[in-house]
């Protein structure tokens, strides 16, 4: 009797999740029921869509070699083994007595990975190969009974009832499987109605507008904007950096060390003018490029499992910024206090012991913790201020678009000098804290306990978004080329709060911003600088599409009395990711289907966009556990055999 597991999406998680069913299988799945395994992608197994090696060059990661890792270690919080592995830093320098990246096809590739330091910020051409190579571990490390088969395909379809075989059509052939797993990454929608005027503004004027894309797939529509044409960027994070690479370097410019530490751009001559601008009018912070300099903090402290176990044994409904959020602050404060009192005591007017005891008895953006950091840390530069962070050109207005370029080009010197600086290594113990919150924090968001519109606004709308302008910036390479580009006239500055209107009278867009008051840009040309948003509803996933037009799976619907949000996430089952099914009966294992399950991004199962870091327990790691383990439990009690 053998199982047939079907697994749609080849990517880093489809490979995790393989990764963890060899860890799993030989503990819950008997020698005599063997399983094979389809696992279904148009894109190269292990980096899939996202990191196949097929894109530019010039983009890059925007985590450091050694923060980026695949594999479970002794601080991993799961129920099935450990079995650790290479960071991509540890595997480009030697694995068990050899160099993998002499297996690279790739020259360049290859040329990259032998020199690779680990604070270096790879291409996503170093992690493809990485991540080729994890997959072809994982599959290595199967047992005996347990196999393979890729398919360079894609499923259009699956259907099949809760107690029977499923069927995944793909493009000329049907697998049939005792269960299927939706491991789809991130994906596509048709663009936000938002959007869909500028579009036919753009078609009617014969102008350039392009909805968000993700990098690897929008070198091609940038084509489309021609040499000194003034284009909009609408987007200053980590979309923004990869469009400008691409309109800059990628169209022959190049960047030269200028004497005196910085770069100047000499220009191609077929670059567009860049106007750009967001809400907070600023691009993401950059990554600190050093380590900390003082112990590690013990993290979490104040929003571990005691403090949410307290919260969710609250009565009445939660809120995240009321309920949540002093708790989370105080451990970002928590980590950036350790590691400036640890590492930079001359800095400090307290000893840390008292310091701590003041910090432990009084509350976040309380009066008395303010006084207690005031008196602690006597400059100003090295006190946490996250609503600061938050929004730094918050009430500034400038009388001139020049006085905007140079007021931009200081703080964005500043930020690239100090996350460059370990002397301000107070800003790495904060961003460690940041990605902590998260060993805790989808208990919070899977409990049903919060809120709506507290869903919506506070932790859709902002908080993940906080998190990546904090923690997911570019190098700080990239902000120094933005400098010189901006030097060259090349990027031109919009401030904070933009506005893009249309000009029906001219065919063109007005762009301005809060931040000099009357001053605006004319452009034909309007890019959407963001990373696309996955709304069920609209998704262009034919598989998803299918089973939504067929109500066999559900958006996400968070609704109280007084708010109803729509997430756009398929809804899935905290715990196992099984998959919410309308057509179960609720009293039959939750409403969930017993046979499909789905983990990524596109699911309600909220986690941050990014690959673990080493030694943080990563909750990706806890779920893919969970699930494969779920998995392998089913399959070898599944009854009825498919045929492989």
């Amino acid at each position: 009797m053998s199982a047939t597991l079907v697994i749609v999406g080849a990517g880093p998680r489809g490979t995790g999740v393989l990764e963890r069913i060899a860890a799993n299988a030989p503990a819950l799945l008997p020698a005599d029921r063997p399983l094979h395994i389809h696992l279904v992608d148009p894109h190269p197994p292990g980096g899939g869509r996202i990191w196949r090696h097929e894109q530019s060059p010039l983009l890059r990661m925007n985590s450091m070699a050694e923060d980026v890792t695949m594999f479970t270690d002794e601080r991993s919080t799961i129920d099935g083994p450990v079995r650790p592995g290479p960071s991509l830093a540890e595997w480009a320098s030697a694995v068990e007595g050899f160099a993998p990246y002499r297996e690279v096809a790739d020259p360049d590739v290859r040329a990259e990975l032998s020199t690779l330091a680990p604070t270096d910020f790879p291409t996503r051409r170093a992690q493809s190969a990485y991540l080729d190579w994890v997959f072809r571990r994982a599959v290595a490390d199967l047992p005996p009974h347990v196999t393979v088969t890729v398919h360079r395909d894609t499923a259009h379809r699956v259907e099949g009832p809760a107690d029977g075989p499923q069927r995944v059509h793909l493009t000329d052939r049907v697998l049939t499987a005792d269960h299927v797993v939706l491991t789809l990454g991130h994906l596509d929608s048709a663009p936000d109605p938002r959007y869909a005027a500028d579009a036919e503004f753009a078609a009617r004027h014969g102008r350039v507008h392009l909805p968000p894309a993700y990098s690897a797939d929008s070198a091609a529509d940038l084509d489309r904007i021609a040499p000194g044409e003034h284009t909009v960027l609408r987007g200053f994070g980590l979309a923004f950096v990869d469009v400008v690479a691409l309109l800059t370097e990628g169209r022959g410019g190049r960047f030269e060390p200028d004497g005196a530490g910085g770069l100047v751009y000499r220009p191609s001559g077929r670059e567009p003018v860049v106007h750009v601008g967001s809400r907070r009018g600023v691009p993401y912070h950059s990554k600190t490029d050093y380590r900390l300099q003082g112990p590690r903090a013990p993290l979490p402290r104040y929003f571990d499992a005691a403090a949410v176990d307290a919260l969710l044994d609250r009565p009445g409904p939660l809120e995240l910024r009321r309920d949540a959020w002093p708790l989370m602050a105080k451990d970002i404060g928590f980590g950036h206090y350790h590691e400036l009192f640890h590492a930079h005591p001359e800095r400090t007017a307290l000893p840390w012991a008292e310091f701590l005891a003041g910090y432990d008895a009084h509350g976040w953006d309380t009066p008395a913790l303010r006084d207690l950091v005031d008196r602690a840390v006597p400059d100003p530069a090295d006190r946490l201020d996250l609503d600061r962070l938050d929004f730094p050109l918050a009430g500034l207005e400038l009388g001139s678009a020049e006085a905007l370029q140079r007021h931009l080009r200081d703080y964005i010197t500043g930020d690239a000098d100090r996350r460059a600086d370990a002397a301000h290594s107070a800003d790495l113990g904060a961003f460690l804290a940041l990605l902590s919150l998260f060993v805790q924090l989808p208990r919070l968001l899977g409990s049903g306990r919060l809120t709506a519109r507290s869903v919506a606004e506070e932790v859709d709308e902002w908080f993940f978004g906080y998190f990546s302008y904090l923690a997911s910036g570019p190098p700080g390479f990239r902000l120094r080329q933005l400098l010189a580009l901006s030097e060259a006239g090349v990027v031109r500055f919009l401030g904070a709060g933009i506005r893009v209107e249309r000009d029906a009278a001219t065919g063109t867009w007005r762009a301005s911003g809060a931040t000099v008051p009357g001053h605006t840009v004319t452009a034909t040309a309007l890019v959407e600088a963001y990373l696309p948003k996955h709304v069920l509803a609209r998704t262009r996933d034919p598989l998803l599409r299918d089973l939504h037009r067929t109500g066999r799976i559900v958006e996400e619907v968070v609704t109280d009395p007084e708010y109803t949000h729509h997430s756009g996430l398929l809804t899935i089952r905290p715990g196992d990711s099984r998959v919410l099914d309308p057509a179960v009966a609720p009293d039959l294992d939750g409403g969930t289907h017993p046979r499909r399950t789905a983990l990524g991004p596109h699911t309600s199962l909220r986690a941050a966009a990014a690959f673990a870091r080493p030694r943080t327990d990563s909750p990706g790691f806890r779920q893919n556990d969970a699930a494969a383990r779920a998995l392998l439990r089913a399959l070898a009690r599944t009854e009825e055999a498919v045929p492989v």
